[in-house]
């Protein structure tokens, strides 16, 4: 479905709930520049990590695209998990599995990451997650990634993010609008989800991202990928 969620005015802040489910994988692909090509991009590197017997979170696996990727292109036994809190995307990404097949090796569950156990992982995956966590809490969130896996454990995280330089930032900002108008966006959808996602979307540069996955226990940290206020790094135990 079209993503026209913001044509009309929208008297709340914004959430994941059944509006923006049901357009949530038109919105991303036409919101996030090089969407498709970097979840590639992390499905081909997670093909080279996965071993059979290896268990994978995904938090805010959203509508499921990335975990039904990754399983339809694996022929390796592993444990597949994704986790939200918008019960809406649990039941569209649930959906999506059953369609490909993948309902049996695919587990989505419905819970607060803060509040769900993880268990023992070998690989964590949060693809524009950690930014509508609240910074008081943001650094607890990464420490409970980095005790779940193990040594030589690794997490990809994709993140909207600041430049250090506000200069630099603002003109990234409105090259990125530029890419939203774009894909169809008008002003008036651009404004009003601007200040939807105000104070629910807290970014930060890669730098503070980078300090707290260090502070959390990760060894190395690497950026695979970016474009302008978008970037994906990747952190090894």
């Amino acid at each position: 479905m079209k993503d026209d969620l913001f044509k009309e005015p929208i008297e709340k802040q914004f959430e994941f709930d059944e509006q923006v489910a049901a357009v949530f994988d038109d919105m991303i692909e036409r919101s996030v520049p090089f969407y498709r090509q970097n979840m590639e991009l992390v499905v081909d590197l997670l093909l080279r990590r996965l071993k059979p017997g290896m268990r994978v979170l995904d938090l805010g696996s959203s509508t499921g695209s990335l975990l039904v990727e990754l399983a339809r292109r694996s022929g390796v036994e592993a444990q597949f998990v994704g986790i939200d809190n918008a019960p809406a995307m649990v039941e569209r990404a649930r959906r999506k599995a059953e369609a490909f097949g993948l309902a049996e090796r695919l587990a989505f569950v419905c819970d607060d990451l803060m509040r769900y156990d993880f268990g023992r992982a070998d690989i964590v995956v949060a693809n524009y997650t950690l930014q509508f966590i609240r910074p008081p809490v943001r650094s607890e969130a990464v420490a409970k990634i980095a005790e779940s896996l193990g040594e030589g454990g690794m997490f990809l995280c994709s993140e909207k993010v600041l430049m250090e330089d506000r200069w630099l930032n603002r003109q990234i900002i409105e090259i990125y609008h530029d890419y939203k108008r774009r894909q169809g966006y008008s002003e008036t959808q651009i404004m009003r989800k601007r200040e939807a996602l105000e104070n629910v979307l807290i970014p930060y540069t890669i730098e503070e991202n980078r300090r707290m996955f260090k502070e959390a226990g990760f060894q190395r940290v690497d950026t695979i990928f970016q474009w302008g206020n978008f970037a994906t790094m990747a952190a090894f135990r």
